[in-house]
């Protein structure tokens, strides 16, 4: 049987990074697939996730692709935060469908990064997120 290969040090970062994200974990959100400049991340619809129009709440959804983004854009190896995003929310999500996130980098230059992502209910396309990133200076 061959040697397993030897496991990213980068992606080792950012699965650690995601261990310690309580807040993904309290939403019960899903690491799905991780890799250089991407990953997948999927959250079932709860009953508490629900608006007053019985549809996901589009802050979680963002949330779900917030959370995508920042394992894509911290797979390259440095501590890397948000510098801002926008979400476009395309059709609604509902109570006990699976979202969907896939984060992927589009352009990293220096410090700075840009991600999309897509969340999906089905293969449905539900929002559309950019982000940008900032890799923060390595400490003295």
């Amino acid at each position: 049987m061959p040697d397993a290969a030897p496991s990213d040090p980068r992606l080792e970062q950012a699965r650690e990074m995601w261990d310690a994200d309580a807040a993904s974990a309290a939403l019960g959100m899903r690491l799905v697939e991780l890799g250089p400049g991407e990953a997948r991340v999927s959250m079932a619809v709860r009953p508490d996730m629900v608006n007053g129009h019985e549809l996901c709440h589009g802050g979680l959804i963002a949330s779900l692709a917030d959370s995508a983004f920042a394992l894509a854009c911290n797979s390259r190896g440095p501590v890397t935060v948000a510098a801002g995003f926008e979400v476009d929310f395309l059709e609604p999500a509902r109570l006990g469908q699976v979202l969907d996130a896939h984060a992927r980098e589009v352009a990293l230059r220096g410090r700075s990064g840009l991600y999309d992502v897509t969340v999906r209910v089905a293969g449905t396309v539900v929002a559309e997120f950019r982000g940008r990133s900032r890799s923060l200076a390595p400490r003295a």
